[in-house]
């Protein structure tokens, strides 16, 4: 089967921000996102209508994925460390590399029958939801989703909701990587965000990386489905003797320190990047 173009030029932009050490930014052709303004979101699910709208996404996206999953085009080989999980009590935040559109699904998958009850709340980018990319845009905005934003009163809201929901035991998936680079198996060096809003909350990391392996599934693009393996690590948590931006690089350090041993142990070989 030939191999779909578009990807093609993903990994060749992959390997270009690889060699210039831009490890954030995206890589697809994502139009303008518009800015969310206060009164588009509602992060808590306060109002009747976003409760609603809330549930049939979440049976939908269910949906959607398990059919992905039974077809085998996404699919969980193995979860490693649930015990690291679960010895973490209340409001956590989990990190995760990214690299596709189905792995917070299958970070659902390794950690929901461990929650009691309680669902995965996702960080998103402002054009996730203000203008998500079909067909997910039901799954974006009502997924027990939090975007981001580039105005200020939204985000006000943002950090508020970030703070209920760990002070009631919720657990947030944040990508500290930021842009998602497709099928990129190796760690990226990470932004503050994930480890600003720990120490702010002070809230513990609990830290997953995702490995990948071929399987002998071809893809719509002509590429080999990617078997995951889930790796959940020891939590980390803020250090109280440091200042919050020390804190914050401890944390971010050990965390990338953490990913990096789980790559060069998976996959057998040292971390090494590109340069130009």
């Amino acid at each position: 089967m030939e191999k779909s173009a578009h990807k093609l030029e993903l990994l060749r932009r992959i390997a270009e921000l690889e060699k210039k050490q831009l490890w954030h930014l995206d890589v697809e052709d994502d139009p303008e996102p518009y800015p969310l303004m206060p009164d588009m979101v509602d992060y808590l699910n306060e109002k009747l209508s976003s409760r609603i709208k809330n549930k049939i996404a979440n049976i939908f996206g269910a949906r959607f994925f398990d059919k992905l999953i039974a077809a085998r085009q996404l699919i969980i080989k193995e979860v490693r460390g649930i015990e690291n999980f679960k010895a973490v009590e209340g409001g956590k935040l989990v990190t995760c590399n990214h690299f596709s559109v189905g792995d917070n699904y299958a970070v659902w998958v390794a950690l929901r029958d461990h929650m009691d009850g309680k669902l995965l709340y996702k960080v998103i980018r402002e054009g996730n939801y203000t203008n998500p990319p079909k067909p997910f845009g039901l799954f974006m905005r009502h997924c027990n989703t939090l975007p981001l934003s580039s105005q200020l009163p939204t985000m006000k809201k943002f950090l508020k909701a970030v703070s209920v929901l760990l002070g009631r035991g919720e657990t947030i998936l944040i990508y500290p990587e930021q842009g998602m680079w497709w099928n990129y198996r190796k760690p990226r060096p990470m932004q503050d965000g994930a480890f600003t809003l720990a120490v702010r909350n002070n809230s513990p990391i609990v830290p997953i990386f995702i490995t990948m392996e071929d399987s002998d599934v071809i893809d719509g693009d002509g590429f080999p489905v990617q078997e995951f393996t889930l790796h959940i690590l020891p939590a980390i948590y803020p250090d109280p003797s440091l200042s919050p931006a020390e804190a914050k690089t401890k944390m971010k350090n050990e965390n990338y320190e953490e990913w990096v041993k789980v790559y060069e142990d998976f996959y057998g070989k040292p971390l090494v990047y590109s340069e130009e």
